[in-house]
């Protein structure tokens, strides 16, 4: 059954150098707008659900496109504000190789979104409207004010008996010096809310402080988030474990933790087009999964073959519907569909 989804964050202005030129080669940039919160409402979009996102936008030509490409990828615009000057940006050169992909960001602390005033939002209203609401840990980086506004409207949507789901994605350049540390208190208030949580290990070690006696990746994750559902009162908990192998594929592997029991997809290994945005399909295979009342064993299936073909696309915003996810998860080869 479709849902009413919102998330809360941030629009990009993505500035891509073409190809697999360097910024330094380069002398034209593509640009398209997305962010986390994009990605999230749109793919949730494509899957059948009505997805809005609550963010703000400058107030001259740069917003006006902004909202053009969101309605186009079928996000509602009606819980968006419009103030200030300025989007953040990032500038992405492709890797090829052993040659990592690098996002280099702008200075995102002046944006609209970043800047925006303590009562932007009428965050009980909102709440009443929705069935869920996607927050993101990038966006908990930015400042105090935006810290506070995420956890108000999480506080509003649980008062409405609405569901909150939180992306831990922990950027350390984002958090600066001590990152771990000052971040440790705002991960804490948010897994509080969180009904459904995006993390992993290294989450819970680095940013949360949990100690474990395990040394191997898999062997950590099955000591610690157990230990993270139970003292968080967490319902759902899900993530991936990726290797980025020599001849430029990638393999992936999904979990997720509910009911006090694992459930792991199987191993896909794939080639990779543009691997920015494939958590963001991840996450909203799994959410959709949990709303549509897949099996867990369905659920992560679904978000592993969504994360896959986000590999496939240029762009941060997945594409895929449910009908190309649930066609990926056959593992058929196709030639040409007509």
């Amino acid at each position: 059954m479709a849902k009413r989804i919102a998330a809360f964050g941030e629009v990009m202005m993505r500035m891509q150098v073409p190809g697999y030129e360097s910024l330094a080669q380069a002398s034209s940039l593509q640009y398209s707008f997305s962010g986390t919160g994009v990605n999230i409402a749109s793919a949730l979009s494509r899957f059948g659900h009505s997805s809005y996102l609550v963010s703000t936008l400058p107030n001259n030509s740069i917003g006006e496109a902004a909202t053009a490409y969101l309605r186009k990828l079928g996000i509602q615009t009606s819980f968006l504000s419009r103030a200030g000057k300025y989007v953040g940006m990032y500038f992405l050169e492709n890797g090829f190789g052993i040659r990592p992909s690098r996002v280099t960001y702008s200075d995102r602390l002046g944006s609209s979104f970043n800047t925006s005033a303590p009562d932007t939002y009428d965050f009980s209203k909102i709440a009443q409207e929705i069935d869920i609401v996607h927050f993101c840990g990038i966006t908990l980086a930015m400042n105090d004010s935006v810290r506070d506004q995420m956890k108000e409207f999480a506080s509003e949507v649980k008062k409405s008996s609405g569901t909150v789901v939180f992306d831990c994605n922990f950027r350390p350049s984002l958090w600066g010096t001590d990152g771990y540390t000052l971040a440790k208190p705002h991960y804490e208030e948010m897994l509080g809310f969180a009904d459904i949580v995006m993390m992993n290990e290294k989450d819970a070690i680095f940013t949360l402080g949990m100690e474990t006696q395990e040394v191997e990746s898999l062997a950590q994750l099955k000591d610690l988030i157990p230990k993270v559902a139970e003292k968080y009162g967490i319902s759902v908990i899900a993530g991936t474990h990726r290797l980025v192998n020599r001849d430029n594929t990638h393999s992936l592997r999904g979990y997720i933790y509910k009911e006090g029991a694992f459930e792991f997809s199987e191993m896909l290994t794939f080639s990779v087009y543009d691997r920015i945005g494939a958590g963001d399909a991840y996450a909203s295979g799994i959410i959709h999964g949990e709303l549509s009342g897949f099996t867990t064993e369905r659920t992560i299936a679904y978000a592993s073959a969504a994360a896959m073909l986000a590999h496939t696309v240029v762009g941060d915003t997945p594409t895929s519907t449910e009908a190309e996810v649930l066609q990926a998860m056959t593992d058929k080869a196709f030639d040409v569909e007509r």
